[in-house]
């Protein structure tokens, strides 16, 4: 099952992978059609919006049009098409003088036949949603009227897909073709719900890609804050790691970050940048003795990234054991990562150990990716974590779903690379949920990695990858 904000990444996914969405259009409109032939109908009307819906409905009337006497609506001016498809679509229907019709406006609709063996409804999609306007509202309302058979394609039209229950105005469909998968609403349905394989190879799901990058997007009027406070808990043998997770949080989009430090490691984040707030904790070590001033801070973020450059003292190790099981939301790295089996099962908390680091918890780490899925999803499960587990492929796991970022390259076995990866976790991690956020922010740190490595080859440094984010981030 996938919302409609997952099935849209999926989609661009698979257009990443080389399926072009002409082909993924076709097939859905295939699918369409011999759902809607399935009681071998005489003739039908074809309902098609502006948007790709409206296209997979066009596809279906081409198809349909062999052996039924079909009758196709745009419901709008051709004009106002919205992808190249679905105009591809239209005018191949034009060309072919199929005879489809414009609506441009709702008083056309009285010289439709709806008395017909079957209706097509592909006037809106997944990713629309609230009151109905016009000619669409008495499209529905005529639809429902008619006591025909109604096929949707993949929602019925003025449905939102992403809720459990259906609500407002809405064709009432008696079947509905779910492409690729089905969606959250589909359960509820009282209807036939038939999901139709439309050619998006398992790959689009399994694999981070660009299509991922789309949960990104920003509201327009987003105020200071919104997109994430984050708080580092690091440094002390390691002076330059904490400064270099923080500039990696703001790089990836964060709004604020602050730097909880011992002294001499505070002093280098804040030299490193005007940028980073800092705090210094007294001495040269985290210690117990710091762990009730780490976590007010804490508790004022959205997010904490516990690890980078704090070393493996007992007194560093016994104070992470405190801190962790008062964080909410978080990010365990390095030595941290020693402690993670302190980390609270309601909390979200994303682990980043490469494979020397997760072998201290488990009897074996495979070398190849596909052979590390079990273990990385076995230590989640256990752990109540979702684990980012590094390495030529990252392998991202919540216990239940596994997926892998493929981006990166032997460049990045420099130093820092580690705490840039946990500094873009802890960033996106304000903004999406754990999952998300861990297979987002490994795409994106390879991906960095790998721009890094096109222009200047593989001498980079940790600081070329913070600065590469930004454009490796961006959403189309």
């Amino acid at each position: 099952m996938l919302t409609s904000e997952r099935m849209a990444a999926v989609d661009k996914n698979a257009m990443s992978l080389g399926v072009s969405p002409g082909r993924l259009m076709e097939n859905a409109g295939a699918a369409l059609a011999r759902e809607a032939s399935r009681e071998d109908p005489d003739d039908a009307v074809v309902l098609a919006g502006t948007g790709n819906n409206g296209g997979d409905a066009l596809v279906a009337a081409r198809f349909l049009s062999h052996e039924t006497d079909v009758k196709t609506v745009l419901l709008g001016r051709a004009s106002r098409i919205r992808t190249e498809e679905a105009r591809s679509n239209w005018d191949t229907l034009e060309a072919s003088e199929a005879g489809p019709m414009e609506l441009r406006d709702s008083t056309e609709l009285e010289d439709i036949d709806f008395d017909t063996d079957v209706i097509v409804d592909g006037m809106l999609g997944v990713g629309v949603s609230g009151a109905l306007r016009e000619p669409v509202a008495s499209a529905v309302g005529k639809t429902n009227y008619s006591d025909v058979r109604v096929v949707s394609a993949d929602v019925p039209s003025g449905v939102d897909p992403d809720n459990k229950e259906p609500s407002g105005e809405r064709v009432e469909a008696d079947a509905v073709v779910a492409f690729h998968d089905e969606k959250p609403v589909h359960a509820s349905l009282d209807a036939r719900v038939v999901v139709a394989d439309i050619g998006i190879p398992e790959a689009a799901e399994e694999f981070v890609g660009e299509g991922d990058l789309s949960l990104l997007r920003r509201d327009p009027d987003s105020h200071k804050g919104d997109h994430g406070r984050v708080l580092v808990v690091g440094g002390g043998p390691y002076t330059g790691a904490p400064a270099l997770t923080a500039l990696a949080v703001l790089r990836a989009g964060g709004d604020l970050v602050e730097v909880v430090a011992p002294e001499s490691a505070a002093g280098a984040a804040a030299s490193y940048s005007p940028n980073l707030i800092t705090s210094a904790l007294e001495g040269d070590k985290l210690e117990p003795r710091h762990v009730d001033a780490v976590v007010e801070r804490a508790d004022e973020a959205d997010v904490t990234v516990v690890g980078p450059g704090l070393g493996a003292a007992d007194e560093t190790l016994r104070a992470v054991r405190d801190i962790l099981p008062r964080l909410n939301r978080g990010v365990v790295d390095a030595d941290a990562l020693r402690e993670i089996d302190a980390v609270r099962a309601d909390a979200e908390v994303i682990a980043t150990p490469h494979a020397g680091e997760l072998a201290r918890h488990v009897d074996e780490v495979p070398d190849g990716w596909r052979e590390r899925r079990g273990v990385v999803e076995e230590f989640s499960r256990e752990a109540g974590v979702v684990t980012l587990l590094k390495g030529q492929y990252d392998a991202v796991s919540d216990g239940e779903t596994t997926r892998v970022s493929r981006t990166g390259n032997p460049g990045m076995t420099v130093g820092g690379t580690g705490d840039v990866l946990a500094g873009v976790c802890g960033s996106l991690a304000a903004r999406l949920d754990a999952f998300d956020a861990a297979c987002v922010g490994a795409f994106a740190n390879g991906r960095a990695g790998d721009a890094v490595a096109e222009e200047r080859g593989y001498g980079m440094t940790a600081t070329d990858l913070i600065e590469a984010l930004p454009s490796t981030l961006k959403t189309k």
